[in-house]
C-alpha cells in the first residue's frame, strides 16, 4: 500500500517577487484562481498570503483574504485552505535610533495577526515559531506573542501549521507542544534554505526532523533550486511536502514556472515515482486529526 503524502501549494508569499515572474498572482482573483488550479493539479492544501493589487507587495488587508477564501469555497474545489499569520513580524532598526522602527517594519499585535483566522475560519493556518535574521531584516516572533497567537487560534478550532526555520525553533515549538498549546497531533513545516535559517539539505532536514516531539506530523520544503530535491527527500524520510511560487519561481533551470499548477504536477510526479500518492483532503484530515 502506498502512503498518502499531503502536498501543499504555497501560492504567492509575501516577498517582493512579482516583478521576477509574471505568473506570480497578485489580485485576490488571481490568487484564488491559482489555488483552484493547484488543487485540480493534485495539491491537498493551498497556503495563502495576499498582496496589494496596486503595489504587488505583501498586504495585511482582511478584505483581500476574504475575497480569496470566498472564491475558492464558491468554486467547490476539494482542497484545504491554509492562511498565513506570518505578516506583521518584520523589524528593521531605525537608522539613527536602533530602538526605533526603521523603514520596512511591519510589527503588529498577536490579535491583529490572527484576525483573519478568527473571521474566516480556514482549515489551517501557519504559525511561525521563529525569531531570526530573514534576509536583510529581522523576523520577530517572541514566546509571549506565540503563546497568545496559539491561544487565539486554538479558540477558533483551526489547525495550526507550526513553521520552523532552524533547530532552536523546533526546540521552542516542542516546548509549546509539551505545555499543551496545540491539539495532537501537532503539524510541523520544516522550512529550509531561507536566509539565514537551516540549509536545504538532507542533513538539515534530518536534524530538524529528529528533534520533533513524538507523534508529530511533519512536512518539509526547500526554496529555489532545492524545491524539488526537498520534495523527494521529505517523502523518503516519511514526511509530507510543499511546493509553489512562494518558494520557487522556476519549473527547471532557466525556465520560469507558468503557474503553481505546473509545480504541483512536478511534485506529484516525484511522489508517485517514489511509490506514494498525493493525499486527498479527506485523507489529510485523518492524518492531521481534524
Amino acid at each position: 500500500m502506498s502512503r498518502p503524502v499531503i502536498l501543499t501549494a504555497a501560492l504567492t508569499g509575501g516577498a517582493d517577487t512579482a516583478h521576477l515572474n509574471p505568473a506570480i498572482p497578485v489580485t485576490p482573483e488571481q490568487i484564488a484562481n491559482e489555488g483552484i488550479a493547484a488543487a485540480k493539479a493534485g495539491a491537498t492544501i493551498v497556503h495563502i498570503h495576499v498582496r496589494d493589487p496596486k503595489t504587488t507587495k505583501a498586504s495585511l488587508e482582511l478584505a483581500h483574504y476574504k475575497e480569496v477564501v470566498d472564491r475558492i469555497r464558491e468554486s467547490k474545489v476539494n482542497v484545504l485552505i491554509n492562511l498565513t499569520t506570518g505578516p506583521g513580524a518584520r523589524f528593521t532598526p531605525g537608522d539613527v535610533d536602533p530602538v526605533g522602527l526603521g523603514p520596512g517594519t511591519t510589527m503588529k499585535s498577536p490579535e491583529f495577526r490572527v484576525q483573519h483566522i478568527q473571521e474566516l475560519k480556514p482549515d489551517l493556518c501557519s504559525l511561525d515559531i521563529a525569531t531570526m535574521n530573514f534576509g536583510e531584516y529581522a523576523f520577530v516572533n517572541t514566546p509571549p506573542h506565540l503563546r497568545k497567537m496559539a491561544e487565539l487560534i486554538g479558540k477558533t478550532k483551526v489547525k495550526p501549521e507550526i513553521e520552523v526555520f532552524d533547530l532552536g525553533h523546533v526546540r521552542l515549538a516542542a516546548d509549546l507542544v509539551a505545555k499543551g498549546m496545540f491539539k495532537a497531533p501537532p503539524l510541523f513545516q520544516l522550512c529550509l534554505g531561507i536566509p539565514w535559517g537551516a540549509p536545504a539539505s538532507t542533513e538539515g532536514m534530518i536534524a530538524m526532523r529528529n528533534l520533533l516531539p513524538a507523534g508529530a506530523v511533519w512536512a518539509g520544503f526547500g526554496i529555489s533550486r532545492f524545491q524539488f530535491p526537498m520534495v523527494a527527500q521529505a517523502v523518503i524520510l516519511g514526511g509530507h511536502a510543499r511546493v509553489g511560487l512562494e518558494d520557487n519561481l522556476y519549473i527547471e533551470q532557466g525556465k520560469l514556472a507558468p503557474g503553481n499548477a505546473a509545480l504541483v504536477e512536478r511534485a506529484v510526479e516525484i511522489i508517485k515515482a517514489i511509490g506514494e500518492h498525493p493525499a486527498s483532503p479527506d485523507e489529510a484530515r485523518k492524518i492531521l486529526g481534524m
